[in-house]
């Protein structure tokens, strides 16, 4: 006679065999929402992947920090405010007009993560703060060049209008802020002499007296 024991003990076993089994015929799924299409997919992101076999996929770190409050505290030299703020648009107007015009899933996160930590971090802690009600209503547009350019545009004609200060033209932005998309280096041309780090460097004027040079018409 087979004791109770043996018998519990030999089920227990042949239970975990047929789970063991099951797992090798039917491996679990795993599924996962697609960030840019809102689609609920099975596998795995590398899985579901169009590249082509043996392609390398370099997996992209999550971007911390993006979400949160203000950094900074307020900034009450306005000579101070002002200069940064004339610095920030030109940057950001630049970044934009240069911007791919087929970004990749990864360059349209990276530009609407700029945008996010650029609301916490900015120096002026006051207008990060308007910055940021401003993304939470008019959030980045990251699909084109195109669309990039003229939502920054639109933001920028936000903060005119509280400020009474005239609107911009969007369909000639690249009027006010030369973005430099035809300076690319012709090959075989003589490199720059100009360090691009060097950030005291002012094209607009004469190296050698200074002076203010006369600017062609484009």
């Amino acid at each position: 006679m087979i004791s109770r024991f043996a018998k519990s003990f030999f089920a227990v076993i042949i239970l975990l065999f047929v789970i063991a089994m099951l797992a090798l015929v039917h491996p679990p799924s795993r599924t996962y929402m697609e960030p840019w299409s809102g689609q609920l997919l099975s596998g795995s992101p590398k899985e579901n992947s169009t590249l082509h076999p043996g392609t390398k996929i370099v997996e992209t770190p999550p971007i911390g920090g993006v979400k949160g409050g203000v950094i900074m505290s307020k900034l009450g030299n306005e000579t101070a405010k002002a200069a940064l703020g004339r610095a920030t648009w030109k940057l950001m107007h630049t970044m934009t007009l240069r911007f791919p015009e087929n970004p990749t899933p990864d360059e349209r996160t990276a530009l609407s993560s700029y945008f996010h930590l650029t609301s916490r971090l900015y120096p002026c802690g006051e207008c990060a703060e308007e910055f940021q009600m401003l993304l939470k209503k008019f959030p980045p547009q990251t699909s084109s060049r195109r669309s990039a350019a003229l939502w920054l545009c639109s933001v920028h004609n936000e903060v005119n209008k509280r400020l009474k200060k005239p609107e911009f033209d969007c369909a000639h932005l690249d009027d006010e802020y030369d973005c430099g998309c035809d300076d690319s280096p012709v090959e075989g041309s003589p490199p720059s002499k100009v360090d691009p780090m060097d950030l005291e460097y002012d094209p607009s004027r004469d190296d050698i007296t200074g002076a203010d040079l006369i600017k062609g018409g484009r």
